[in-house]
């Protein structure tokens, strides 16, 4: 999966925006303004940050070499995390997805509805 792919995926799911507000080298995709991922374009690979529950971040830093913790303006964000490397399109789009639904989860419920998948 390349960079157009995550966008494309990202795009194709319900009620999300892009824009690129650190400048012209990182997408963010959101829902209700909420963000969901980051996604830097200088990378020939993806290199996305996430959010995710924070038991299952730990438990996927522990297993993969390619999954951090994410650094967002200088801080360290232990829920959220950094996956780079070679993961099969099927993990990373589960991943995001996981993401997209973890912030929908938080919105309120008269808008969250309309983007539960």
């Amino acid at each position: 999966m390349n960079v157009e792919d995550v966008r494309a995926f990202c795009l194709g799911l319900k009620g999300t925006t892009e824009d690129m507000p650190y400048g012209d080298d990182m997408v963010v995709f959101r829902i209700e303004g909420k963000i969901y991922l980051h996604l830097p374009l200088e990378y020939a690979e993806p290199r996305i940050s996430i959010k995710l529950d924070p038991e299952y971040a730990q438990q996927l830093r522990a297993q993969f070499v390619g999954v951090q913790p994410a650094y967002h303006l200088n801080k360290t964000h232990w829920s959220d995390v950094m996956i780079e490397g070679c993961f099969s399109d099927e993990q990373l789009m589960e991943w995001i997805q996981m993401s997209y639904k973890l912030v929908v989860a938080k919105l309120p419920k008269k808008v969250r509805v309309m983007y539960e998948l």
